[in-house]
Parts: C-alpha cells; sequence; structure tokens
C-alpha cells in the first residue's frame, strides 16, 4: 500500500463521505450540530443511519456497535447484526435514526462506583457527532458517550466533552476583551505520543506475570540493559520495521494520522507519535491505536506491552499529552503575536495556565493516577510525582521581567519594555528540552509527560480544561467588571505563581528538598493522592462548571481506588503462585543436584575439591529458607486482607503492607535467579525479553 492517500481514511464515515453521500440539507444541518451543538431531529437522524449503514456494507460491515468507554480503562462493544426479517424467509438490512443516537447495552458489569444498585442494569449510549463512525472488524463503530439509567456520567467521553464546551466558553470571553469578536469557538488540541514496548510471543506465554500482572513481577537486571543508549533512535531491526508498517497503514485507514515512529531509550522499546487533533478525536484516537498496537502485534508473533513499567531498572512508558488552544479562525493561543495586543493576549493566557497549574497542583497529579503509573513515576525517564513547570529560559526571563518591572533585553534583538508590551518573537526552541519536567511549554503548546502508557488521555485533559477554564473564568470577570487591567492581572498572577516555574533537573534530590521548601505537593502514589479528589476544593470546582456531579466524583475516587486494590491483590497472588508452584520446585531441583555432587566427590577422596559446591550449597540453601519465609508473610498479609470498609483504607494497607512484602520477595527471588542454572530456572529472564527479538 504505497499510496497512502488513497487509503487514508477508507474506513472512516468522515466529512468527505458525508459531503459526497448525504443529501445537503441533511449534510448543513449535521454540520451544525457538530460545530454549535444544535439537535438533530430524528427524521434527519434517520438519512444519515441509511446512509451511513449503506455505506458500512460496502466496507465488509455485518453489525454496528456503540462504541464507548467505560471506567475499565479499555473501551467496550455490543454488536448487533443490521439484519431484520421480512415474510418468506428473507431478511434485510435496516438501520435507524433511533439505533444511531441512542443505545442501551446492560451495564450492570461496568464500574459505576456506587452510582447505582448491582440490579440496576440500564445504561445508555448516546451518539457523539463530533468524532467519525468507523468500521473496524467488520462492525460500523459509533463514537458514543455513555451514562448510567439517572443520567449519571458512566464514561470518560461525557465528562471530557463537558470540559471542552466549559473551556471554549470561558477562552471566548477573553478574547472578546481583545476584540475577537469573529471567533466562535476555541478548539482544545491534542497529540498524545505513545511508548511501548514489543517482546516474541513464545517467550510472553512462558511468563505469567506478564500474561496476569501485564509486567513482570520478577527480573533479575540483565548483564546489558540501556546504559549504552544504543538503541534510542537506532536503526529498527526488521521485524519490528514490518510491525511499525502495518500498525502505521491500518491506523492510518481509521484515519488516525500516525505520524513518527522510533527506537526508545530501553531496549525492545518504541514510541508512535501522531499529528494534532481536537481533543475528543485525539482521546477515541488513541483508544484505537492501543488497540491495533496490540492486534497486529499478534499477526507478528509479537506482543504489545503497554504497561507503565513491564520491566524493572529500565525505562517505563509514558504518554506525553501535548495540549494546546486555538481558535476556530487558525490562531494559536500560545503563540506570541506581532503586535502588543497579541502580546498581553499571549502573556494572559500563558499567566492562567501557570496559575491553573500551581492552584490545581494536586488534581493533576490525580489525573494520572494508576498502580502502574506510580512504578514508574520519579523513575530515570519520567517526571517525579512533584507537579512543576518548565517554560524555557526565554520566557522565564520575561516573566521575571514582568514580576520585578525592569527591561528584558535579547541578544541581536530588541528590548521590551514591560509598559510598551512588544514581545519578542519566540523561536520554536529557546532552549534545551527539559525531559525531567511533568509539565513543559514547547514553543506553542505544553507538554505533559506524566500519563502512563496505558491509560486513556481523557482524564489528564479533563483536568487540564477544567482548571484553566477556572482561571479563565475568573480573569474575565475581572477585567469585565473594570476591576483590574491586563497588564496588571498578568503581573499579578505570575508574581503570585513563580512557585510553580522550575527549569531545573527535576530528578535531583535538591529540587525535592526546594519543591518542598515552595509548598508544592509530593503525591507519590494513588493512595496518597485520590483523597485530593473528593476534598471540597475539587468538588467546588467540578460541579460549579458542570464538569462532574458530586456523586460522579465519588463514583470515581471509589472506582480509582478500588482498581488499584484489586490491581496489586492480582499481582501479590500472581507472585505466589509463581513462587510456590515455580521458583521453589526449580530451586530446590538445582540444590538437590549441586548437593548430589558434593557427595559424589566426597566419595571419590579428597583429591576431589568440593569447596565450591559447599560455598554454593550454603548461599543457595539460606536464600532458598529467605524465600519461603517471604512467600508465608506475603501469603499471610494476602489472606488477611483489608477489614475496614473503607476503600481508602485498604488502598493503604496494600500499599504499606501488600507492596512491601512483594518488593521483599521480589529480591529474593531475582537474586536466586542470578545463582541458578539457566536450564533450571523456570522462565525466561530479562536478556531473552528484552533482547529477544
Amino acid at each position: 500500500m504505497s499510496d497512502v492517500k488513497n487509503y487514508f481514511g477508507s474506513m472512516v464515515f468522515n466529512d468527505q463521505v458525508m459531503r459526497e453521500r448525504l443529501p445537503k440539507d441533511i449534510y448543513k444541518a449535521l454540520h451544525k450540530t457538530v460545530e454549535r451543538g444544535t439537535p438533530l431531529d430524528i427524521s434527519m437522524a434517520n438519512v444519515i443511519a441509511t446512509v451511513m449503514k449503506d455505506w458500512a456494507i460496502e466496507k465488509g460491515a455485518t453489525h454496528y456497535t456503540h462504541w464507548f468507554q467505560p471506567m475499565t480503562g479499555v473501551t467496550a462493544e455490543k454488536h448487533d447484526s443490521f439484519i431484520s426479517d421480512i415474510p418468506g424467509g428473507q431478511v434485510i438490512m435496516e438501520f435507524s435514526g433511533k439505533e444511531l443516537i441512542k443505545g442501551e447495552p446492560d451495564a450492570s458489569s461496568f464500574p459505576s462506583g456506587g452510582i447505582r444498585a448491582t440490579f440496576e442494569a440500564r445504561g445508555y449510549t448516546s451518539w457523539d457527532p463530533t468524532s467519525y463512525a468507523f468500521v473496524k472488524d467488520g462492525s460500523l463503530c459509533i463514537p458514543t458517550a455513555f451514562c448510567s439509567y439517572g443520567g449519571e456520567a458512566l464514561d470518560k467521553k461525557t465528562p471530557l466533552l463537558r470540559s471542552m464546551e466549559v473551556l471554549s466558553k470561558q477562552a471566548l470571553r477573553i478574547l472578546k476583551i481583545f476584540k475577537k469578536d469573529d471567533v466562535r469557538r476555541v478548539k482544545i488540541t491534542v497529540g498524545a505520543e505513545q511508548e511501548y514496548f514489543l517482546v516474541d510471543r513464545e517467550i510472553y506465554n512462558k511468563r505469567k506475570d506478564l500474561m496476569y500482572a501485564g509486567r513482570t513481577l520478577y527480573g533479575a537486571k540483565p548483564p546489558k540493559g540501556q546504559e549504552m543508549d544504543d538503541h534510542y533512535f537506532g536503526s529498527i531491526k526488521t521485524r519490528v520495521s514490518a510491525y511499525m508498517k502495518e500498525l502505521d497503514e491500518e491506523l492510518w485507514k481509521l484515519g488516525i494520522l500516525s505520524k513518527t515512529k522510533h527506537n526508545e531509550a530501553a531496549p525492545a522499546q518504541h514510541e508512535l507519535a501522531p499529528i494534532f487533533t481536537t481533543t475528543n478525536i485525539a482521546t477515541d484516537h488513541n483508544q484505537l491505536t492501543m488497540e491495533m498496537m496490540q492486534k497486529v502485534a499478534e499477526r507478528h508473533g509479537l506482543v504489545c506491552l503497554l504497561h507503565e513499567k513491564p520491566f524493572e531498572g529500565v525505562n517505563g512508558s509514558g504518554k506525553h499529552n501535548n495540549w494546546s488552544l486555538s481558535t476556530d479562525t487558525g490562531v494559536n493561543l500560545f503563540e506570541p503575536g506581532d503586535s502588543p495586543e497579541d502580546n498581553d493576549q499571549f502573556l494572559l493566557f500563558l499567566s492562567a495556565v501557570i496559575k491553573a497549574v500551581d492552584d490545581y497542583q494536586e488534581l493533576l497529579r490525580v489525573s494520572v493516577a494508576t498502580p502502574s503509573n506510580d512504578h514508574r513515576l520519579g523513575a530515570n525517564e519520567a517526571p517525579p510525582a512533584i507537579i512543576s513547570m518548565f517554560i524555557g529560559d526565554d520566557l522565564e526571563a520575561i516573566v521575571k521581567s514582568i514580576i520585578d518591572g525592569t527591561h528584558y533585553e535579547k541578544k541581536e534583538d530588541y528590548t521590551m519594555e514591560v509598559g510598551v508590551k512588544v514581545l519578542p518573537k519566540f523561536r520554536k526552541d529557546t532552549t534545551d528540552r527539559n525531559r525531567t519536567s511533568p509539565l513543559a511549554f514547547t514553543g506553542n503548546k505544553f507538554e505533559f509527560r506524566m500519563p502512563g502508557s496505558k491509560a486513556s488521555i481523557a482524564s489528564p485533559n479533563i483536568y487540564m480544561n477544567t482548571i484553566v477554564a477556572e482561571v479563565l473564568s475568573d480573569f474575565a470577570t475581572q477585567l469585565e467588571n473594570g476591576e483590574t487591567t491586563v497588564s496588571e492581572l498578568i503581573k499579578k498572577t505570575l508574581t503570585d505563581h513563580q512557585r510553580i516555574i522550575f527549569n531545573g533537573n527535576n530528578y535531583s534530590d535538591e529540587w525535592v528538598t526546594e519543591a518542598e521548601k515552595r509548598g508544592l505537593a509530593n503525591l507519590k502514589t494513588t493512595a496518597d493522592a485520590l483523597p485530593v479528589l473528593i476534598t471540597k476544593k475539587s468538588i467546588d470546582l467540578f460541579t460549579k462548571h458542570g464538569i462532574f456531579t458530586e456523586n460522579e466524583l465519588h463514583a470515581r475516587y471509589e472506582i480509582i481506588l478500588e482498581n488499584y486494590v484489586k490491581t496489586i491483590n492480582i499481582e501479590a497472588a500472581t507472585m505466589l503462585d509463581i513462587a510456590k508452584r515455580d521458583i521453589l520446585p526449580a530451586v530446590g531441583k538445582y540444590i538437590k543436584d549441586v548437593a548430589d555432587t558434593l557427595f559424589v566427590k566426597k566419595q571419590l577422596g579428597a583429591e576431589f575439591n568440593s569447596d565450591v559446591e559447599k560455598a554454593l550449597l550454603g548461599k543457595l540453601s539460606e536464600l532458598n529458607s529467605k524465600l519461603y519465609k517471604n512467600i508465608e508473610l506475603l501469603e499471610t498479609a494476602l489472606e488477611k486482607g483489608c477489614s475496614s470498609e473503607d476503600i481508602l483504607a485498604c488502598a493503604v494497607y496494600c500499599k504499606d503492607d501488600i507492596l512491601v512484602k512483594m518488593a521483599n520477595l521480589r529480591s529474593v527471588a531475582d537474586t536466586l535467579e542470578t545463582m541458578v542454572s539457566e536450564e533450571y530456572w523456570p522462565m525466561p529472564v530479562y536478556g531473552d525479553l528484552l533482547f529477544g527479538i
């Protein structure tokens, strides 16, 4: 498939298809619905449904499904065929506007966080016309929102769409102050870089921990890891290149703008990056990308690992969320303009983000809180759990000049006096990249580096949209009421919130100390972070803007903590299974054979030196005893469980007790792995996994 432009989006019911196939009045009405949120009449929906069905059948579809994103972290589908019976034992293919707009899946088995009782099974899916339908695996997939019988959001799309509307509304208020009356909508755009690992399927199938937990629960450091920096941007192996080629083709058919591919820092680690698009579409596309990554891997005898930290001691995988704002007239609001008014506009929006991140730093940490991401944050490839912002040397100097009321001087350029407000043009790269910063301004966007590789990008974008909307709302009110001027507001905001700006090394111990002095939060784990979600401050924020009700917030709090507890329990149970059924017998067999060798040498006489076997046997026996003791300790902790009905208390128990005992058990087992002969060890080791392709 060399001519990409001929098949790009071929499986998508996109704008071009709609323009060609829909009657003009129907197309215009649908376009109005997408652009302005105008309700769509059922008669028009019937026409759209028929045309959509005919197009899907041409693409090989026999079924349709409402494709939605419940709180499970993956997408969900219930497939219904287009067939409808007619007299004479025949069938016709039908699809109505009602079936397009609304679905009624059984919601009883999806996480609800107590919003509904188990016996209250009804849930509704509702078509999102702003995200194109597509054909996948013989089904027409219709992107939808998902809510309970009572109307509460049970998914990630609904609050995301709400947050996009709210941020657009508040940004428009600011733009009107700058006389930008031609702007009707502000678009939130996102590009999500996706990191992942590829391992050989045959090797993967011999690792229970990878199959059950998605990460290795045991594994000693191999002789070679990523120390040589030879994998990053290196030549792509033939087998991996074939995988990447097919993945691109599958994504392009679905209209996903897959742009960049390369080897990442760790052995067997890679990255895919798309072109920016509207946030809800980018979220849908990222979910599809992860699904396709795993499906295409199967065809190549590979497994795609999306866990944030599948291997201890080497880089984990993140999902860098590049977030920006632009008008429907094509202006990026984070681009400094040529005029003083544009300069002020840029600085005001920049100030709003700085204030939002400072005021709601704990919420941003919550937005990326998962048990798997806890293993990654703070490691050598990921930012720490402390939220801060990197803005680059030029911008930091400008911010300082505004705070101090001094001149900003730029070599071979011109001087900006704050009162004149002529901002120098920025080069795209005004300083070196800071890979250690959680949130970096990178030219005309903000790169949020904390989201984990397997998580939906919906949550960080919901939170980012909402906190910035809140600050813009406050700014707009002050300016509309004449309480302050733009220049005064910029200066006050930057002065009050400069503590969140840090351009240095976020990995250093000195920064942890400095951040504490600045009063910045350091919420290291999901259990530490989640209580922030249901504080009065958070509830007031989200309910004020209609993003979440208080019930919906409490539900998400319960769901995330319950997932945390279940994940750790599954991992602990898997560790015990492997230790008791695989590692203990293997070590025992090796000890027996070493002991047999020692016995034979003794029988043969003093001329046969047995010092090696004696020393080895002593170390192995000691470690085996420690292994068994740690198995018992973890088993007891798991059986004891958490007696509290408070889900947070159970999460804390898992963090402080079970995870600690898991680490102790792993430490002993990993030491044994380095001593037991390869032919006895019951599973492939890191060297096999990382260098097995």
